[in-house]
């Protein structure tokens, strides 16, 4: 039994961003993390052209306002601002101006319908929005999977007025994984040290974990909340209310596959194109950087279906789309070099978290705190910033202050 004044549960961005904001007040914190590494949903590979290949997040959303941003300055991390590729032209292959420019009016419209739906009494699914002509329907329902994790059919309008976006989009070169292990350097991490249990009858908590107990006065749980609907943490007494919760945020999908490609100089740099218009559709991001890599982006029922332990799948369908773009003799030209599969990462189950039709409000009842000694934080815990790593940033520091007052009080009071 080792005794500390608060335990941290998980070394994702909200892990570390809480444990962060503990260190220094005086407290005794330790951070358990069931894996072997840091990071969580945000996992940087090294790829020899010197960038951070990002299998999770990728992207400094809403830059300018993003706490990581401070602390990439701070900790040395050079910072891109280039414009993305997303927000020029695609490539023209199988889809022309003309017809990007038809169906940039489409989803200009549809988020428009979305915007007003969003502010009505009822909630409903964002595909009642879609419109009447079916032609876009595929690739509107494919960008929805690429943003949200999942098509427009389990997309709340509820919770998707509410995610707060200022446009800005910026990149870590060396990884915004890369960023976010680094930021938990200098904490009391133990890795390998999945929490099993939490009695929290008595005044003091006892967490079970697969390495032995420790006895705390207050956590901070930061799971996923497909992982915390799992029941993976067992609660004495119970938290039913907790499950539920976690259990109307679940986690969509979003996969990348990294491909090379030989005489990379052919193709434009940091360029976009879609692998198709209708069907089953992947993203193609050309040169990130510069590089000789394609990073390919795969969502929602296609990522599901595609996912497999090495990530073959993934890259066997992305060829074949790139290829039926491209031109046939591209087949012989693109090497497999990594890919994601969230989905089956028992640790984390999904990419980012959306609410069931209905259930936005349920991101409140996540994030309440318990008896002044059971704090919440992770990404699907924020109103506005959720499925983002800043979202999952200002949860932990937000879980840090409610816990500092709590224990600040409970000194005081005896």
């Amino acid at each position: 039994m080792s005794d500390v004044d608060i335990v941290v549960i998980g070394a994702g961005a909200a892990g570390i961003a809480a444990a962060r904001r503990l260190s220094g007040c005086g407290l005794r914190v330790r951070v358990l993390e069931a894996r072997q590494r840091v990071g969580g949903r945000a996992w940087t590979l090294p790829d020899p052209a010197g960038i951070g290949l990002d299998l999770g997040c990728g992207w400094l959303h809403s830059a300018v306002d993003n706490e990581w941003t401070a602390l990439a300055d701070e900790l040395g991390f050079a910072i891109d601002t280039s414009q993305p590729a997303w927000s020029k032209p695609a490539l023209e292959q199988g889809f022309p101006a003309a017809r990007q420019n038809e169906f940039r009016t489409a989803l200009d419209a549809l988020f428009e319908r979305l915007d007003r739906a969003g502010h009505a009494r009822d909630d409903r699914p964002a595909a009642d929005l879609l419109p009447k002509d079916p032609r876009w329907r595929d690739l509107l329902d494919a960008v929805s999977t690429w943003i949200n994790g999942v098509e427009l059919a389990q997309l709340s309008v509820h919770d998707l007025c509410r995610y707060v976006d200022t446009d800005v989009n910026w990149r870590v070169r060396a990884g915004y994984g890369s960023l976010i292990a680094t930021a938990a350097e200098g904490l009391d991490v133990m890795l390998g040290s999945p929490v099993t249990a939490i009695d929290h009858a008595d005044r003091a908590l006892k967490i079970e974990t697969t390495r032995g107990t420790f006895a705390a006065r207050a956590a901070i749980l930061t799971l996923p909340t497909d992982v915390l609907a799992r029941e993976a943490i067992r609660f004495a007494p119970a938290l039913p209310d907790k499950i539920d919760a976690a259990a109307a945020l679940p986690l969509g999908l979003a996969d990348k596959v990294f491909m090379r490609i030989a005489g990379a100089h052919e193709l434009p740099i940091e360029r976009r194109l879609y692998g198709a218009t209708e069907g089953e559709i992947a993203s193609f991001h050309l040169r990130p950087f510069g590089s000789d890599l394609i990073e390919v982006y795969l969502g929602g029922a296609l990522a599901r279906r595609l996912e497999d332990d090495d990530g073959r799948a993934m890259f066997a369908f992305a060829v074949d789309q790139f290829a039926d773009r491209m031109g046939n003799d591209m087949r012989g030209r693109i090497s497999f070099v990594a890919a994601s599969a969230w989905a089956r990462d028992p640790l984390s189950r999904g990419s980012y978290s959306h609410a069931r039709i209905g259930m936005s409000d349920r991101r409140a009842v996540l994030a309440a705190p318990v008896d002044d000694r059971l704090f919440f934080a992770g990404e699907a815990t924020s109103r506005e910033d959720f499925s983002t790593a800043h979202g999952a940033y200002r949860s932990g520091t937000r879980a840090a202050e409610e816990a500092i007052a709590a224990l600040t009080a409970s000194r005081q009071s005896t």
